[in-house]
C-alpha cells in the first residue's frame, strides 16, 4: 500500500464522490464512518479486495462481511425478500436493522457459504450517498483489529488504517447503536440481536411473533 487518501466527509464533493464509488467497486479498501461504528469495506463482489480486509483485520476469512446498499432496490439485488422482510426494509431502512435474508442467484457468492445475507442500508448520509453512487454493494465490517474494541474516533483511526487501505473518510467521533439483528432465512422470525429497534417494534411492523435463539 503506498499512499492512503484521506477526507473529510463534509468536504468532499459530488465529483470525489462518485470517483471513490467507482474505486471502491473496483477494489479498492476503505475505512469510513457508518451510524454505529467505523468500517472497512469494499466492493462486495471483489474477492481479493475482500481478502485483503481479512488480513488487515487479522480476521479469519471464514466469517462472513455484512452487505451494505444504498437502497431497497439495491439490495433486492442480492438478496429475496419475503413479504415480512419487505414490511421491516420499508419501515426501518435506512436505519439500524440488520436482516439477514436467503440470496439471490446473483447473491449466492456472497453468503460464503451460510443459509443467509446480512444486508443493511445504513442511517449515514454520507455512506449511502456513496453506496447510491456504487454498481454493487459493499461487504464491510467493523474497522477495528480482531477481538479488538470497535472504533468511533478519528483520532484511532488514522493510526490504526493510515497506509494500510486506499481510502480512509473521517466523519468525526461517532456514538454508535447496535443495529437489531432478524434472521428471516427460517420458517419463523428469530431476533438474534435487539438493538435500536425494539422487539416490540419490530413484532408490530411484521405483525407476527419473533423467535428468540
Amino acid at each position: 500500500m503506498s499512499r492512503t487518501h484521506i477526507f473529510k466527509t463534509l468536504d468532499l464533493t459530488p465529483e470525489q464522490t462518485r470517483q471513490a464509488a467507482a474505486a471502491i467497486d473496483g477494489g479498492a479498501v476503505a475505512v469510513l464512518p457508518t451510524d454505529t461504528v467505523y468500517g472497512i469495506g469494499t466492493g462486495a463482489f471483489c474477492e481479493s479486495a475482500i481478502q485483503s480486509i481479512y488480513l488487515i483485520k487479522e480476521r479469519p476469512a471464514t466469517s462472513p462481511l455484512q452487505i451494505l446498499t444504498g437502497s431497497l432496490s439495491q439490495a433486492r439485488r442480492v438478496a429475496q425478500f419475503s413479504p415480512e422482510a419487505e414490511k421491516l426494509a420499508q419501515a426501518y431502512w435506512p436505519g439500524a436493522l440488520t436482516a439477514i435474508l436467503p440470496p439471490t442467484e446473483e447473491g449466492r457468492p456472497l453468503s460464503r457459504g451460510f443459509a443467509g445475507l446480512g444486508l443493511r442500508v445504513p442511517g449515514n448520509d454520507f455512506l449511502v450517498d456513496l453506496l447510491s453512487r456504487m454498481q454493487a454493494p459493499m461487504a464491510c465490517t467493523s474497522a477495528n483489529l480482531h477481538g479488538q474494541p470497535v472504533l468511533t474516533d478519528e483520532e484511532t483511526i488514522l493510526k490504526t488504517f493510515d497506509g494500510k487501505v486506499d481510502f480512509i473518510f473521517l466523519g468525526g467521533t461517532l456514538s454508535p447503536t447496535a443495529s437489531s439483528v432478524v434472521d428471516l432465512t427460517f420458517a419463523e422470525p428469530v431476533l438474534l440481536r435487539e438493538g435500536g429497534i425494539s422487539r416490540q417494534a419490530l413484532e408490530e411492523t411484521m405483525g407476527r411473533r419473533l423467535v428468540s435463539k
